[in-house]
């Protein structure tokens, strides 16, 4: 018996290669077949997701806080251990495949009292058993169980997408707080320096005013300028130490003073050009993507388990072993004992529960359609606004270049003139204001332009893992 019971078991498992699944075809892009942007992108065979990160982001204290970050940050953390619960549940969905064999030892003691004896004695039994067997095990001929392993599949694929998505943002997200950091920076840097020149300034004017060549009007304005250079650098003081506390959180850890930047927001080395490509090649790359198209094969399956709900379910239970009322002569010759039920259920009536389930599936197979399609559109839209910026960023920086050095050089007149009596006090200071204005618009420029390339590679699905 053991050796049948053993056949039927490997002869359960190759039954079921059919399964009632729709055929998965993944639906068209809903988009245009290239990019939205003022002037068409160069067709190339390479684009950002086929370059590491540290190709893109090539400042080696950078990499350092990214490294960190990849390392210690605790929703990348998540993620990952999210991706080990998917794929545990798919284990325990798929071993529904194959039928379960357990191996079972009981004692049984009982006694019968007289009243009901037929020898009219009272006398105790006791029974010992040792069995091997399946219980319950389902002959997967319609491919219920099969398409519910389909599901588990794709949905623990689903999971592995969306940790690299996290990885991804995680990315871009330590990148731009490295960036910002800089720009704070410089931007505190400015500062300091604005307000030493406008306390000189101010105290210029006040020996004026104190002389009685000076108005009082002039000296107002001097300290207006002073003390609203005073303000930013108090502000700007702040700014980056919450930059740093923002890095600290991403990076999971301290991030030591020599992966910090220094020199500046223009000194921050990434790369100036990424490859857009096809979006046919590159929107199917992206994670969230493959995660939603993930999401709509598991939903298909799901139709496949729904139909086979119409179909007769055959289970079978069985078991071979050995029974004797003396545990030292369980395993004699003599005791073997066996044991073979199957089992078919009819669906005959369920008050249309199988109808209503059916009819859930393929809703929600239809909602991750959808839902495939606009994750598809919102990454087309994000490449698009991103290449976008990327087309003119590079004349809006070297348009407040140009601006600073016209401020500049007003400043400069003006104060000529100003010293020779020939201008006001008033167009000095409007031209010192001017000049301020112009050096910070230059820094947040500078910053647009930086993460504008960064925003540009976590769209165009970039963050290949670093070799």
């Amino acid at each position: 018996m053991l050796r049948n019971l053993s056949l039927i078991l490997v002869a359960s498992t190759a039954v079921g290669a059919c399964t009632l699944a729709p055929k998965y075809e993944r639906p068209a892009l809903p988009v245009a077949q290239t990019w939205s942007t003022p002037t068409p992108e160069p067709a190339t065979s390479v684009t950002a997701a086929d370059l590491d990160w540290r190709q893109v982001l090539v400042d080696p204290r950078l990499q350092g806080v990214v490294d960190l970050a990849l390392k210690q940050n605790r929703d990348l953390r998540v993620a990952v251990l999210n991706i080990e619960k998917a794929r545990a549940q798919y284990g325990v969905q798929r071993s529904a495949l194959f039928p379960g064999v357990n191996a079972v030892g009981s004692e049984t003691r009982s006694r019968t009292p007289a009243v009901v004896s037929q020898t009219g004695k009272a006398f105790d039994t006791e029974v010992y058993t040792a069995s091997v067997g399946f219980t319950a095990y389902e002959l997967d001929l319609f491919g219920r169980v099969r398409s519910l392993n389909a599901s588990a599949l794709q949905s623990y694929l689903a999971t592995e997408e969306t940790s690299r998505s996290v990885r991804v943002s995680l990315i871009a997200e330590t990148a731009n707080a490295w960036l910002t950091l800089a720009a704070d920076q410089d931007r505190l840097a400015l500062a300091k320096d604005t307000l030493a020149t406008r306390e000189e300034s101010l105290r210029l004017t006040q020996q004026r005013f104190d002389g009685g060549a000076g108005s009082a009007l002039d000296l107002r304005n001097a300290q207006t300028l002073a003390e609203t250079a005073r303000s930013d650098v108090a502000t700007y003081t702040a700014q980056v130490a919450q930059d740093r506390n923002a890095l600290v959180l991403l990076a999971g850890a301290d991030v030591p003073a020599n992966l910090l930047p220094s020199g500046g927001i223009q000194t921050a080395n990434i790369l100036a050009d990424l490859p857009a490509g096809l979006p046919s090649e590159v929107l199917t790359r992206r994670p969230d993507v493959l995660a939603a198209e993930h999401q709509l094969r598991g939903a298909n399956a799901n139709i496949g388990a729904a139909r086979a709900a119409f179909f007769p379910r055959i289970s079978l239970t069985g078991s071979t072993g050995t029974t004797s009322t003396d545990l030292d002569g369980l395993f004699k010759s003599g005791t073997g004992t066996w044991s073979f039920t199957p089992q078919i259920s009819l669906p005959i009536f369920a008050g249309g529960a199988n109808v209503a389930n059916l009819s859930s599936a393929k809703a929600s197979r239809d909602i991750a359609v959808a839902t495939y399609e606009k994750t598809v559109q919102t990454a087309f839209r994000e490449v698009s606004d991103a290449l976008s910026v990327r087309n003119t960023i590079t004349d809006q920086v070297s348009a407040q270049e140009r601006l600073v050095v016209a401020a500049a050089d007003s400043q400069r007149l003006s104060q000529q003139r100003r010293d020779a009596g020939l201008d006001s006090a008033l167009t000095l200071l409007d031209a010192q204001r001017s000049l301020y204005a112009a050096q910070q618009g230059l820094i947040t420029a500078r910053l647009a332009r930086a993460s504008n390339l960064v925003t540009l590679y976590k769209a165009l699905g970039g963050g290949a893992p670093a070799t």
